[in-house]
C-alpha cells in the first residue's frame, strides 16, 4: 500500500492554493465544501477493503479523484460517483490526464449507487450517511466488502461490512469525521 500511496501524485488532486500541503497527513479542501481525505485514512480504508487485482470497485464520493487513482493501481475496474458535477468533471479530466484509464467517473447521487455496472466486489464510501444505504448493499456481490463512515458529523464510525447471503456482517473499525452524504440520503 505504501508503494501505491507514494506513486500517486496527491498534489495533482488538490487546488493550486493547497499544493504546498499536499503531502501532509491532513484533509484538504477541494472546492464546493468537499475535501480530499488525509493519506492515512485513504490507506486505511483501502487496506480494510482488501482489494484484489481482478476486483470491480465502486467508490461513492469521487471528490478530487485521489482515492479512485489509488484504487485504480490495485484493481481491474473502478466506478466512481460524484454528486457535484463540476467536481466529477474535474476529477475525470485529472484522472484521464494522469493516465488512470481503468476509472469511470459518473456524476450522480451516490446513495443510489451504480446499478448498471453492479455487482461490485467492493464499495468504498467517502462521505457519511446517517445509515447504510440499502441500494449499495444490493449492489455488493456475495462475499463483497464495503467500507463506509456512518453517523452525524460529530459522531461517525467507520464500518467494514461483509455480505453473506441476506446477512450483512458489520464491524466498527475506527471513529472518523467525513463530509455528510447529500442527495437522496440528505433529504
Amino acid at each position: 500500500m505504501r508503494e501505491v500511496i507514494g506513486a500517486v501524485p496527491r498534489h495533482e488532486f488538490v487546488p493550486a492554493s493547497e499544493q504546498r500541503f499536499a503531502y501532509s497527513d491532513e484533509p484538504l479542501p477541494v472546492g464546493y465544501g468537499q475535501t480530499i481525505s488525509q493519506p492515512f485514512i485513504v490507506a486505511f480504508m483501502t487496506e480494510q477493503l482488501d482489494p484484489k487485482p481482478t476486483d470491480r470497485i465502486l467508490e461513492i464520493g469521487t471528490g478530487s479523484g485521489y482515492q479512485a487513482a489509488i484504487l485504480s493501481c490495485l484493481v481491474a475496474e473502478v466506478y466512481t460517483i460524484e454528486i457535484i458535477e463540476p467536481l466529477a468533471r474535474r476529477a475525470e479530466a485529472n484522472l484521464k490526464r494522469l493516465g488512470y484509464s481503468n476509472v469511470k467517473v459518473l456524476a450522480g447521487d451516490g446513495y443510489k449507487g451504480c446499478p448498471e455496472y453492479a455487482p461490485f466486489d467492493g464499495i468504498i464510501v467517502t462521505c457519511a450517511p446517517d445509515q447504510i444505504p440499502q441500494p449499495l448493499v444490493g449492489q455488493l456481490k456475495e462475499g463483497g466488502r464495503m467500507i463506509i463512515p456512518v453517523g452525524p458529523p460529530e459522531n461517525q464510525q467507520l464500518y467494514l461490512l461483509r455480505k453473506h447471503g441476506s446477512k450483512l456482517e458489520e464491524q466498527a473499525v475506527l471513529p472518523v469525521r467525513f463530509v455528510p452524504m447529500t442527495g437522496q440520503m440528505g433529504r
